[in-house]
């Protein structure tokens, strides 16, 4: 155990269910009081939380793969931070832990949901991103979902963000033919190929995504990474060749629609090309994470995958970064810094 603990931590917790584009009165940010850790739990002071996608689907009172946040109850997700305080064998006061009860500055979190990670081998933040949830979620994507081989063209929508990014360097580093990434400015766009070594990437606001990717992949792609949905995903099929394979992983165009969004208007092709398209968890692909560390940490430390991150300060603007998030003002992992 350890001694002067806080007497109170802040926490997000969501009041309504919104309709639409998430609106600041969904979101309370509350005082509650800190108390001791029972038998088999760790008190932890987040250093940082994720803001994902994915939560938004979670805000709906909805059937889905992850049950929905309650009412007037803290959100979840992933965050990082110090051991304060122990009553569990294995973890001391003093470690670094990986969790997920996020937004919020204190977790009281069962001992077997925390991750012990090492603040030396990469950035507590980094354990949010690239050496997280999002970067298995491109590498099990990638190689197990997508089935990737060398000499395939790939195809990344939201190639900027922090999953996006990563793909498209995991398909470089294992021998791509041609790498092509989608993004919603031409910052973003240079950013892709300057930094993390694109072959070709555009704008999606700047015309019509078929006409785009047909210039920038003149031979038709094999596997597309689909964070998108919605007009990126009709563009791909299209530029298919025959066998390509899809990973169906986020559709973020869509995730605030109020009303049914249209499919693509040429899923016939799905047939002639013989495609393969497949959803994904990242859960569902944990027997790959030893081996993702492993060679994941490699490539940081060789200096041959890069990364961003948007790091927003102040647990108070955690309703402000997940809504920045949805609007596309991240450039890779989106982060609250939670001092």
């Amino acid at each position: 155990m350890s001694a002067a603990l806080p007497t109170s931590s802040r926490e997000w917790h969501l009041v309504a269910r919104p309709h639409g584009w998430p609106k600041a009165e969904d979101f309370a940010l509350r005082e509650v009081s800190v108390v001791a850790p029972a038998e088999g739990r760790v008190l932890v002071r987040n250093k940082y939380f994720s803001v994902d996608p994915y939560m938004r689907g979670r805000m709906n009172d909805v059937k889905s793969y992850a049950p929905p946040f309650k009412l007037d109850h803290p959100m979840e997700g992933g965050a990082v931070g110090e051991v304060i305080a122990s009553n569990a064998e294995g973890i001391a006061v003093g470690d670094h832990v990986l969790h997920g009860l996020g937004w919020r500055e204190y977790s009281d979190v069962p001992a077997e949901h925390a991750l012990k990670v090492d603040p030396d081998l990469a950035p507590l933040s980094a354990y949010l991103g690239v050496l997280g949830m999002t970067g298995m979620t491109a590498y099990a994507g990638l190689f197990e979902v997508a089935s990737f081989k060398e000499g395939d063209a790939v195809f990344v929508s939201g190639a900027a963000g922090a999953v996006g990014s990563q793909v498209g360097q995991l398909a470089k580093l294992k021998g791509a033919s041609r790498v092509i990434g989608s993004a919603g400015s031409d910052e973003k766009v240079r950013l892709l190929v300057e930094e993390y070594g694109f072959d070709a990437a555009f704008n999606y606001k700047s015309g019509p995504v078929r006409d785009q990717l047909e210039a920038a992949a003149p031979d038709g792609i094999d596997v597309y990474f689909d964070n998108v949905g919605g007009e990126h995903l009709e563009a791909a099929l299209a530029s298919f060749n025959v066998h390509g394979r899809a990973t169906i992983c986020g559709m973020i165009a869509q995730y605030n629609a109020t009303e049914p969004v249209p499919g693509p208007r040429n899923m016939a092709l799905i047939i002639g090309k013989r495609l393969r398209l497949q959803g994904m968890l990242v859960n569902d692909h944990a027997a790959l994470q030893p081996q993702f560390v492993k060679e994941v940490a490699g490539w940081l430390a060789s200096g041959e995958l890069k990364y961003n991150e948007t790091v927003v300060e102040g647990i108070e603007h955690g309703f402000d970064a997940f809504l920045g998030l949805l609007r596309g003002e991240n450039t890779g992992k989106m982060i609250v810094s939670v001092a």
